[in-house]
């Protein structure tokens, strides 16, 4: 049963079955998946500081955003990629999905390393979106990481899928 659809996301409320049979009362957010781009310039990464309202502060977070309907999560990658950063990529690489919190959503966050960036002339940040764009050092974010500086885990989770060697 549907018990509330905004413009983002529905939840539903129902009973649901186990493998093993028994039928459980369970509550699932379903607000449509996303992606996350980690933005490479060669040994450096081009984060965002966002403001993020429901805990009250600033992060540092790598650019991500919702997709919209019919689009495809590379569309989305390339589309939030210079919304949020003001940069395109040459490259998109795809490095799979993530879920968020499965304990209660279904939503999946699609990875992607972007690659040969260069500035767009497109960059026009949504209007409800506090957002700095900031370059770090891949030893630094890995520092940001192992200290609690970055605390985001769609950002923490692109940073390890994207590990490999010296590279994040």
């Amino acid at each position: 049963m549907e018990i509330y659809r905004g413009r983002r996301l529905w939840i539903e409320k129902g009973e649901f079955s186990l493998p093993n049979g028994e039928k459980k009362e369970t509550i699932i957010v379903h607000p449509g998946d996303a992606v996350v781009i980690l933005p490479r310039i060669d040994d450096s990464c081009l984060l965002i500081r966002q403001w993020r309202t429901p805990i009250g502060q600033y992060i540092y977070e790598a650019p991500a955003g919702t997709m919209e309907p019919g689009e495809l999560p590379i569309e989305t990658a390339r589309r939030e990629l210079i919304e949020e950063t003001g940069m395109e990529a040459e490259i998109l690489i795809p490095r799979g999905y993530l879920y968020t919190t499965p304990g209660f959503t279904d939503e999946r966050l699609w990875l992607f390393e972007a690659r040969n960036l260069h500035p767009s002339g497109e960059y026009e940040k949504d209007d409800d979106e506090v957002i700095e764009p900031v370059t770090f050092s891949v030893s630094r974010i890995r520092e940001m990481i192992m200290s609690g500086e970055i605390v985001d885990a769609k950002t923490i989770g692109i940073v390890y899928r994207c590990m490999n060697g010296d590279a994040p």
